[in-house]
C-alpha cells in the first residue's frame, strides 16, 4: 500500500515534528509509549509541545493494552511509541490481540539508521518482517518525503474497514532528517476503499428469510460495537420491531442492553443455555458483525444444522470463512441495520407471530432451567456472588463504570455476572486470550474517562503477567480498581484439567502467590483483603468509594467451575451443565425439533 496521494500546505519540519504534527492532525491526544536510543528524537519533540500527552507505561506489551483500552472505550485511534528491537518485539503480544479483536491502533516503532539495517545493529530487528502477520498493515519509511503521507494514511488504514493495527517502523536518520510536512489528502484512498454501504439486493433476501422464519435468532458481535453507539441503537430497534431473540458474542456484550426481555445471555463456550440452544435449535440466524469464532460455533459439523444463515460483516474475508452462509451482506453494522429496518418496514409479507410465540415459549423453557444460578451459603465466597454484587453495588452507587478483565474462569464469570447496558463499556481479550491485559486497558480506558469508575476483574495468576503497571496508576494518579477472584489456581487450566484429564492438576496450582495488600501498598495504592462472604459488600463499597488505585484480594472457593460450558469439540447441544441443573429441558434435536 502507497501513500503517494497528492496533499497540500507542504512546510519543512525534521522527522519527529512531522509525525507529531501528523498525529495532532488526525486528532491524537494521548500517547502511551516507553523511550528508548532509536525513539529519542521523537520524545525530545514531544518535550516541546503541550498538545499531545504522553502516559509512560511500564512494558511495551502494557502500552499496546492500554492503547486498546483507549481506543475500545471511546471509538478512537489508540496510538503507542516504542523503540527498536526488544521494544518492538515486547508490543508483538499487544499487536496480535488487537489485530484478532478488530481494534484501531497505530505503533510506532524506532528502528536503526537506514544504512544499518540488515547489519545486526544493536537492538534492530526486522520489525515489518515480525508483525507482517500482527497487523492489518505496516510500512518501514526510508524516504521522509513520504513520511507524513504514510502516517495519515496509516489512521485511515487502521479505522476504516475492519478496524485494526498499524505499524509505522521509522529508522533513526529519518526522524533527524529535514523533509517535507503535508496535510491529508482529501480525495479518496486510491486503492482501500471498503465496502461500508450493504448491497440493497441483499438486504431484501435477508429480510424475506428473517420474515418468513418460525425460529429465528439475532447473532450480534464485536462489529456492531466497533461501528458505533448508533449501531446499538439500532440493534435494538430491530429485534424489538422483528420480536426476535438476540444474542451477544463475548466481544460484543453491550450491544444489545443485558436487562432487555428479548436478551438471551452470552453465546458460546461458557454462554446460556438458552443462547446456545436456540442457536442450535433456530430456523434462521441473522449473524451482525461476529466472525464465527470456534468459541462459538463449537464443532461446526454440528453448528445449528439446520438453519438458513445471514451473515453482515463489513470484512468480505470473514464471509464464509469458518461457516458457509445462505446471504452474505457485505458493510458496515451500523448501515446493514438501518438498510433491514427500512426494507423490513417496506415488505409486506407477514411474520408468523404463532410461530414466534410458539418459539419464545421453548426459550423460556431453556431459562426455566436457571443455568446462572448459585448457591452463596456458608462463609466462603463463589466466584459467581463476588461479580453479581460488584454489578449491583456499581448499579446502586449510579457511577458510569468501565469493565476490563484478565483472561481465565474470572473473565467468563465476568460476562455471565456484569450487565452490560450500553456499548463501549466491556474491554476483554476476546480472539487472543491475552493473560496481562486487563489492568494495562484499564489504564488506558481511565485515561479517556478521567471522572469514570473502571475496575478491572482479575485473576490472581493473570494479574502478575502486568503487575508492574500498578507504577502507571501510581505515577498519573488514576484512580483503577483491581478486583482480583483468587482461587490460588489458573482456574480456567484447572477447570480443563479437572473434565478432560482425570483431574491431573498439572502446573496449575500457584504456590508462591504475593501478599497482594503490601503489593498495592508498594505501589501507593491501597490494598484489601476479603476471605469472609460477610465482608464482601462493605469492601466492594469501599474499594469503590476509595480516591485512587485498589487491589481488592477476594478469596474464593479454589475449586469452582465455570458453567455452563460446551467442552471444546462439542455441539451446542451438549452442554455441561452445573450439578443440579439437568432436568426439565432436553433442548433440541439435530432435526431441529424442540423439546421442552
Amino acid at each position: 500500500m502507497s501513500a503517494t496521494l497528492q496533499t497540500t500546505e507542504t512546510r519543512t519540519m525534521n522527522g519527529a515534528e512531522i509525525v507529531l504534527q501528523a498525529l495532532k492532525d488526525n486528532g491524537v491526544e494521548v500517547i502511551f509509549g516507553y523511550p528508548g536510543g532509536a525513539v529519542l528524537p521523537l520524545y525530545d519533540a514531544l518535550f516541546q509541545q503541550n498538545a499531545i500527552r504522553h502516559i509512560l507505561v511500564r512494558h511495551e506489551q502494557a502500552a499496546v493494552h492500554a492503547a486498546e483500552g483507549y481506543a475500545r472505550s471511546t471509538g478512537k485511534v489508540g496510538v503507542v511509541l516504542v523503540t527498536s528491537g526488544p521494544g518492538a518485539t515486547n508490543a508483538v503480544t499487544g499487536l496480535v490481540d488487537a489485530l484478532m479483536d478488530s481494534i484501531p491502533v497505530i505503533c510506532l516503532t524506532g528502528q536503526v539508521p537506514t544504512h544499518l539495517i540488515g547489519n545486526d545493529a544493536f537492538q534492530e530487528a526486522d520489525t515489518t518482517g515480525i508483525t507482517r502477520p500482527a497487523t492489518k498493515h505496516n510500512y518501514l519509511v526510508k524516504d521522509i518525503r513520504k513520511l507524513a503521507g504514510v502516517v495519515h494514511e496509516a489512521f485511515y488504514v487502521a479505522k476504516s474497514g475492519r478496524p485494526g493495527p498499524v505499524v509505522i517502523d521509522l529508522p533513526k536518520d529519518i526522524l533527524i532528517g529535514k523533509g517535507p510536512y503535508s496535510e491529508a489528502p482529501q480525495a479518496p484512498h486510491r486503492s482501500y476503499r471498503p465496502q461500508s454501504e450493504p448491497d440493497m439486493a441483499s438486504i431484501q433476501a435477508a429480510v424475506r428469510l428473517l420474515k418468513g422464519a418460525k425460529r429465528p435468532v439475532v447473532y450480534a458481535g464485536g462489529g456492531v460495537i466497533n461501528s458505533g453507539p448508533e449501531a446499538s441503537r439500532l440493534l435494538g430497534e430491530f429485534v424489538r420491531m422483528a420480536s426476535m431473540p438476540c444474542t451477544n458474542t463475548l466481544m460484543g456484550l453491550g450491544a444489545f442492553p443485558s436487562e432487555d426481555p428479548q436478551f438471551l445471555g452470552m453465546l458460546g463456550m461458557h454462554g446460556t443455555y438458552e443462547a446456545n440452544l436456540a442457536m442450535h435449535g433456530c430456523d434462521v440466524m441473522l449473524n451482525i458483525g461476529a466472525r464465527f469464532d470456534d468459541r462459538v460455533t463449537g464443532r461446526l459439523n454440528a453448528f445449528s444444522p439446520n438453519s438458513k444463515k445471514i451473515h453482515a460483516d463489513i470484512d468480505p474475508s470473514s464471509i464464509n470463512k469458518n461457516v458457509k452462509v445462505d446471504v452474505a451482506i457485505v458493510g458496515d453494522a451500523g448501515a446493514v441495520l438501518k438498510a433491514l429496518i427500512e426494507c423490513w418496514q417496506a415488505d409486506e409479507q407477514p411474520q408468523d407471530r404463532a410461530a414466534i410465540a410458539e418459539w419464545w415459549r421453548a426459550i423460556d423453557g431453556w431459562r426455566g432451567t436457571g443455568c446462572l444460578q448459585y448457591r452463596q451459603e456458608g462463609s466462603i465466597i463463589k466466584p459467581q456472588h463476588a461479580v453479581k454484587r460488584l454489578y449491583e453495588i456499581t448499579q446502586e452507587m449510579g457511577r458510569e463504570t468501565f469493565i476490563t478483565t484478565e483472561v481465565g474462569q474470572h473473565q467468563m464469570w465476568a460476562a455471565q455476572y456484569f450487565g452490560f447496558q450500553k456499548p463501549n463499556r466491556w474491554m476483554t481479550s476476546g480472539g487472543l486470550g491475552t493473560m496481562g491485559y486487563g489492568l494495562p486497558a484499564a489504564m488506558g480506558v481511565q485515561i479517556a474517562h478521567p471522572d469514570a469508575l473502571v475496575i478491572d476483574i482479575a485473576g490472581e495468576a493473570s494479574i502478575l503477567m502486568n503487575i508492574q503497571e500498578m507504577g502507571t496508576l501510581a505515577q498519573y494518579r488514576l484512580p483503577v480498581k483491581v478486583f482480583i477472584l483468587n482461587n490460588e489456581y489458573m482456574g480456567m487450566v484447572r477447570q480443563w484439567q479437572e473434565l478432560l484429564h482425570g483431574s491431573r492438576y498439572s502446573e496449575s496450582y500457584s504456590e508462591a502467590l504475593p501478599d497482594f495488600v503490601r503489593l498495592a501498598e508498594a505501589f501507593h495504592a491501597r490494598g484489601m483483603r476479603v476471605t469472609e462472604a460477610s465482608q464482601l459488600d462493605d469492601a466492594i463499597r469501599e474499594m469503590i468509594a476509595h480516591p485512587g488505585p485498589v487491589i481488592a484480594d477476594i478469596a474464593v472457593a479454589k475449586d469452582e467451575n465455570c458453567f455452563p460450558m460446551i467442552p471444546s469439540g462439542a455441539a451446542h447441544n451438549e452442554m455441561i451443565l452445573a450439578p443440579g441443573q439437568e432436568g426439565g429441558v432436553t433442548g433440541v434435536t439435530d432435526e431441529g425439533k424442540v423439546l421442552v
